[in-house]
C-alpha cells in the first residue's frame, strides 16, 4: 500500500533577528524610546509606533522585537488585504493517491483531491507566541484589521469555519504585537478604528535630535561624522524654513549622504553632484511636480545653507 501526499503551500516562516544588532544607533533618545517599547510589550500591551515617514519606526520595531527574544512575524499593510491574508485560508490543494497491488493480477488505484487550509501570519504568531510586527497597519482596510480586536483584548483569535476543528484559538501567553503607522493625511492611509487604537499604547515619534540624526546618517551612508553633520544641518535648515510643500525627514539626509559617499565627495558649495542630489531628493513632492517658482525658492535657500555650513 503506497500513500503519497503533496502540499502546494508552505507554512509562514518567522524571522530570527540577531538581538545584538551592532549597527543599530543607540543615542540617549533612541535608548529611551526602546526602553518604553520594551516596558509596554513586556507588560503584555500592544505597542503602536506612530509618526511621519523617515523617523525610523520600522527599524525601532525590529530592534525592540529582537530584544524580546522571540521569532518575528512581519506583515506590511496592504489595501488589498482581507482576513485570509492575515488569518489564513484555503490555498491550493492536497492530492492523495493509493495504489493496491496486493494481488498480482489486480491493480487498484484510488486518487482524491481536497483543498488545503493554510494558517497565515497572525494565526502563526498567536499560535506559537511569536512577536508580530504589523508595519504600516493603517494601509490595510479597517475591516481587514477587525480580527485584531479580540486578539488584543480577550487574547482570543476567532477562526473561520473553513479551517475545521475549533472556532477559536487561545493566544499564546508570549504573543506580542508591535504596530507602526504614518499620519492619516498620507496617501493610501486609512483611519484606524477607535476600538483598535484604544487597545494599543501609542508612542509618537517625531524628528530626532541633531546628534542622533548625525550618528544615523553617518552609519547608514558611510560618510564621515563631520560631513554627515553638514548634511543634517542643511536638511534641518530646509525643514525649519517652513516651506509649505516640503518637510524633509532623516531619510533625505541619508540619501544625499549616500550619493556623496558613492562619489567620494564632500558637501561643498558649487559642487554640481551635491547640489543636484539635494534638489532631486528635496523635490520629491508627493502630489504632483514642484512648480518652477517653488524650485527656485528651494534652490536659493539651499545655496544659502550650503554656504553657511560648508
Amino acid at each position: 500500500m503506497i500513500d503519497m501526499a503533496y502540499e502546494t503551500i508552505q507554512e509562514v516562516c518567522p524571522i530570527l533577528i540577531d538581538p545584538d544588532q551592532p549597527h543599530f544607533i543607540k543615542t540617549h533618545l533612541v535608548e529611551n524610546l526602546v526602553d518604553r517599547v520594551l516596558v509596554y510589550a513586556e507588560a503584555g500591551l500592544p505597542v503602536h509606533l506612530s509618526g511621519p515617514t523617515g523617523t525610523g519606526k520600522t527599524t525601532l520595531a525590529m530592534y525592540a522585537a529582537a530584544k524580546l527574544g522571540q521569532p518575528v512575524v512581519l506583515i506590511h499593510g496592504d489595501e488589498e488585504y482581507g482576513s485570509s491574508e492575515l488569518v489564513g485560508g484555503v490555498h491550493g490543494f492536497q492530492r492523495k493517491k493509493t495504489v493496491d497491488n496486493f494481488i498480482h493480477s489486480v491493480l487498484k488505484t484510488e486518487e482524491s483531491m481536497s483543498s488545503t487550509w493554510v494558517d497565515n501570519r497572525i494565526t502563526v504568531a498567536c499560535k506559537h507566541g511569536f512577536t508580530l510586527i504589523y508595519d504600516e497597519f493603517t494601509r490595510s482596510r479597517p475591516e481587514a484589521n477587525n480580527v485584531l480586536l479580540s486578539i488584543l483584548e480577550e487574547r482570543v483569535l476567532d477562526l473561520p469555519a473553513e479551517r475545521g476543528g475549533e472556532t477559536y484559538m487561545r493566544v499564546h501567553p508570549s504573543f506580542t504585537a508591535i504596530f507602526t503607522s504614518n499620519p492619516e493625511e498620507y496617501a493610501g492611509v486609512h483611519k484606524a478604528q477607535d476600538a483598535l487604537k484604544d487597545r494599543m499604547i501609542t508612542v509618537r515619534l517625531g524628528y530626532y535630535d541633531r546628534d542622533t540624526e548625525i550618528a544615523i546618517t553617518a552609519q547608514k551612508s558611510g560618510l564621515s561624522g563631520e560631513d554627515a553633520a553638514r548634511v543634517v544641518d542643511i536638511i534641518g535648515g530646509i525643514r525649519d524654513d517652513s516651506l509649505p510643500w516640503t518637510d524633509p525627514s532623516l531619510r533625505a539626509s541619508i540619501m544625499i549622504s549616500k550619493v556623496l559617499a558613492a562619489y567620494d565627495k564632500r558637501p561643498a558649495p558649487g559642487d554640481d553632484v551635491f547640489v543636484q542630489s539635494c534638489m532631486d531628493v528635496l523635490c520629491a513632492k508627493e502630489n504632483g511636480d514642484v512648480g518652477i517658482g517653488e524650485e527656485e525658492k528651494l534652490r536659493s535657500k539651499l545655496e544659502k545653507l550650503i554656504g553657511k555650513y560648508c
